[in-house]
C-alpha cells in the first residue's frame, strides 16, 4: 500500500509528538517531517515534497491566513488540512477561501480527525456536519470572493484605504478599485461606506458580519 505522506505542522512539541504517533500508527500515512514555525513551512515543503500539509492555525509570527494563501498559491498539488483551537463558524470557511482543504478542531476524537484527514488526502473538503448545515441555512457570503478579494476585504477590516492596500499587496490603485466594486456587487452591498462596515465586521467576527 502506497502511504499518504504528511508534514506535521505545530509549534507544541507534546501536540507534534501525539500527532506524529498517532498518524504512524495507522497503515495509510506516513510522517515525513516535522515544522515548529511558520518561517520554516514553505523550505520544509520543497525539502519533504508531503501529500498533505498538516497545519496548526496558531503558530507565531506570521499571520495564518496569509500563510495557507502562500503554500497553497506555491504548491498547487499541496493538500493542506488546518488543526485549530479555533471556532469553525469563525475560521473555517476563511480559511478554505484562503486555499485550505479542511478544517478540523483540535477537540475532536482521533476518529474524526483521521476522517478528516484522509478526506482531504484523497482530494475532498472537510467541514464538520455542524458548519456544513449552519453555511447552507444561513449562507457565507464571503465563499463568493477569490482569495485576493477575501485579502483585499481583511486589509480594508484593519483600516486601510485603497492607495494603501495597493503599495501592500504590490497592485494598480484601479486594481483594488476593481476589486472593491466587485466585493460589493458579490455582497450584495450598495455603497463603500457598507462595505468598510461589511470588511470592519468581519475582520473582528467573521460571524457577525453574515
Amino acid at each position: 500500500m502506497t502511504k499518504t505522506s504528511v508534514l506535521v505542522v505545530d509549534d507544541h512539541p507534546v501536540v507534534r509528538d501525539g500527532l506524529c504517533f498517532l498518524l504512524e500508527s495507522q497503515s495509510d500515512f506516513r510522517v515525513v517531517g516535522e515544522v515548529a514555525m511558520a518561517a520554516e513551512v514553505s523550505a520544509a515543503v520543497e525539502r519533504f515534497n508531503p501529500d498533505v500539509l498538516l497545519l496548526d492555525l496558531n503558530l507565531q509570527g506570521r499571520d495564518q491566513f496569509d500563510l495557507v494563501r502562500q503554500v497553497s498559491d506555491r504548491f498547487p498539488d499541496l493538500r493542506i488540512l488546518v488543526l485549530s483551537m479555533h471556532s469553525e463558524e469563525v475560521y473555517a470557511s476563511r480559511m478554505l477561501n484562503m486555499g485550505a482543504d479542511g478544517y478540523v478542531m483540535k477537540q475532536e476524537e482521533p476518529t474524526v480527525f483521521l476522517r478528516a484527514l484522509r478526506t482531504v488526502a484523497k482530494g475532498g473538503s472537510y467541514l464538520s456536519d455542524a458548519v456544513k448545515a449552519q453555511r447552507e441555512l444561513a449562507g457565507d457570503n464571503t465563499v463568493r470572493l477569490t482569495a485576493r478579494e477575501m485579502e483585499v476585504l481583511q486589509l480594508i477590516g484593519q483600516g486601510l484605504e485603497t492607495s494603501e492596500i495597493a503599495a501592500k499587496l504590490g497592485m494598480r490603485f484601479k486594481t483594488v478599485e476593481t476589486h472593491r466594486r466587485n466585493m460589493r456587487d458579490k455582497l450584495g452591498l450598495s455603497s463603500p461606506v457598507e462595505l468598510v462596515r461589511y470588511a470592519v465586521s468581519w475582520s473582528s467576527d467573521p460571524a457577525d458580519a453574515n
